[in-house]
């Protein structure tokens, strides 16, 4: 008995030592994303020209700021999309959560150009929010008889209103803007523009809080409501949370696609379904991942720069296939 206890006791510091070796991993990458750029950072140079040092805090510092806050917000948001439609395959990509989002910042462009970045981001949530609704609504009033026709119902969605944004771009000579909007590049991410981003640390930490109320909700409505737990007032909150968390992001640096399917997927494929026990994970697995790819694409074609949502979307795609087929071979099983 006192083996077996102690071997309980010994668990939780089992569990958190390849956490602490996953966060040094994500701390080398930091590093790295700090000291690479088509200037030379080195400590030498940081002490003896001033300008240098200015340099790396206008630009390097909140760059890579606003990469970490960016994979943790899409990230989470993935984690929670899940959760509350009971499907692995979708996120605010395949939901058309961040087409809904461009279009509300196109609308919002034609009617106020003008329009400082907190109202900006403000439209692109409430358009965000509205467009999950839609999805959840149709998903309620079709019948589906496989996982995977979720996240195509959101790609269709989201194709439709993109095609809308697009005219509405095309008509208005917003063509530039859009495509500069939608990049999912963090080169012009400078101080001064970057810290509107904190606001999905806030959500990041709501959602940690409340992680248990998610899980409780992803087990489905009759048996969550069985448990005392109010579904409709957490798919809400979830809902707002996810669409706050993709405006923002959004309107920041633009659209991180698949980030929020692939690392949640692939963290409960190897940890479960406790989302409280998985979202350090998934921060961590998120931000690497983005890490990686902002890497490869300031390097492959240095100095030039290959915007992050690129080599993310291709990384992506070739995920979100290789999970579909995994899921078919369980099945089968």
């Amino acid at each position: 008995m006192s083996g077996a206890t102690t071997a309980g006791r010994r668990s939780p510091a089992r569990g958190r030592g390849p956490l602490a070796a996953g966060a040094l991993v994500v701390a080398a990458l930091l590093v790295l994303s700090l000291a690479v750029g088509g200037y030379d950072i080195t400590a030498r140079t940081m002490l003896e020209d001033p300008a240098a040092r200015e340099m790396f805090l206008i630009s390097r510092v909140p760059r890579t700021a606003a990469l970490v806050l960016a994979a943790a917000a899409m990230g989470v948001s993935g984690v929670v999309m899940q959760v509350l439609v009971q499907n692995r395959f979708v996120e605010p990509t395949t939901t058309g959560a961040g087409a809904w989002a461009a279009l509300g910042v196109v609308v919002l462009a034609l009617g106020y150009p003008a329009a400082p970045t907190l109202v900006r981001m403000a439209c692109a949530t409430a358009f965000a929010f509205a467009g999950t609704v839609v999805f959840l609504g149709v998903l309620r009033g079709v019948s589906l008889r496989s996982s995977v026709v979720v996240p195509l119902v959101g790609i269709m969605l989201g194709a439709v209103v993109s095609s809308a944004t697009l005219f509405l771009a095309n008509s208005a000579d917003l063509l530039q803007m859009l495509a500069t909007w939608r990049s999912g590049g963090f080169s012009g991410v400078v101080r001064g523009q970057y810290e509107p981003l904190w606001i999905v640390a806030v959500v990041v930490l709501a959602v940690y809080l409340t992680a248990d109320r998610f899980t409780v909700a992803g087990l489905g409505r009759d048996v969550s409501t069985g448990l005392g737990l109010d579904h409709r007032r957490v798919v809400l909150t979830g809902t707002a949370m996810v669409a706050l968390a993709t405006g923002v992001t959004t309107v920041v640096v633009g659209m991180l696609p698949f980030l929020g399917l692939v690392v949640p997927n692939v963290v409960a494929l190897l940890r479960g379904d406790d989302v409280r026990r998985n979202l350090p994970w998934v921060l961590l697995g998120s931000v690497a991942l983005v890490l990686v790819c902002d890497l490869i694409g300031r390097t492959v074609v240095a100095p030039l720069e290959v915007p992050a949502s690129v080599v993310l979307g291709a990384v992506g795609a070739t995920c979100f296939v290789a999970l579909v087929l995994h899921r078919r071979r369980w099945l089968r099983v």
